[in-house]
């Protein structure tokens, strides 16, 4: 497989996401806690050397079963978590994002997880967050962490291009983990600024958002002909373009599957032929 460097790491272009393995709308316990432990083994047997996770995917959940399968970890392995919000008791989504906050969930990370530190942790911004004195105080956050050795790099979440630059003018970024898929390609330019700079981009929801039950990627007419065509799944058509956009986006598709995990992993070998491109390149009406 090809690799990418993820900050200290170099890790396989093909990752995991750690989302999927809670309950529905990540909450709660898995549904096959059985089968949950048995994709995160099978992704490292299958040379899987990057995990992302959360703390809020859960809440705890994914960390602890992250924790129960594969702990203690192999060296080569890059657990990359993030930070910035939180869940209340009815699965909202709430921000946890004042320095003190960010602290505290980076060291939760750490003890969930039973590490020292995390080779990268992306400060995950809510939609709400602009580039002022509050955002500065969120990356000098992140920066006394790496400078405590809680991280290993510093990394970004759901940001726009804005947000990239100026945090570039305080610290080095590892890694930009933002939405982006054959329908939703708004990050496209925040794509080519990492893609120029050399900072792995970790494209979320490559095949739609997982809290939309009408998915548009998937269910794209485009998709589908070229899964025909090609005689593979529809998931790994948007999944391999998604991939070859550039040399440092590194996909992190999750389930909790094993089989959906070994069609995902497949991915690393499928090379999308010309008409394939030409058709898919271009944007839906």
């Amino acid at each position: 497989m090809q690799t990418y460097p993820l900050g200290q790491f170099s890790v396989g272009r093909v990752g995991f996401g750690a989302m999927q393995l809670p309950g529905p709308g990540v909450f709660g316990p898995p549904r096959d806690r059985a089968e949950a432990l048995a994709v995160l083994r099978r992704a490292v047997a299958m040379g899987v050397d990057h995990i992302d996770t959360a703390q809020f995917y859960g809440p705890d959940v994914a960390n602890e079963l992250i924790r129960e399968a594969l702990h203690p970890y192999a060296a080569d392995l890059a657990l990359v978590s993030k930070v910035g919000a939180r869940r209340n008791e009815s699965a909202g989504w709430l921000h946890y994002d004042q320095p003190e906050q960010l602290r505290t969930a980076i060291e939760d990370n750490l003890r969930t997880l039973g590490v020292e530190q995390l080779a990268a942790v992306n400060l995950r911004l809510m939609e709400d967050v602009k580039v002022d004195q509050r955002y500065d105080d969120q990356l000098a956050a992140m920066v006394q962490a790496r400078e405590d050795g809680l991280i290993g790099g510093v990394g970004l979440s759901n940001v726009t291009l804005e947000h990239l630059l100026r945090a570039l003018e305080i610290t080095p970024v590892v890694c930009v983990q933002n939405p982006l898929n054959l329908v939703d390609r708004a990050s496209m330019p925040v794509l080519d600024e990492c893609t120029a700079r050399g900072i792995a981009f970790v494209p979320f929801f490559p095949l739609g958002s997982a809290f939309n039950p009408r998915n548009p990627v998937l269910g794209d007419a485009r998709v589908i002909s070229t899964a025909e065509r090609l005689g593979i799944t529809t998931a790994q058509v948007a999944l391999a373009w998604t991939l070859a956009l550039a040399p440092n986006v590194l996909l992190i598709p999750g389930t909790s599957s094993v089989r959906h995990l070994e069609e995902n992993m497949a991915v690393a070998t499928i090379e999308l032929d010309d008409e394939a491109r030409q058709l898919l390149d271009t944007r839906a009406p």
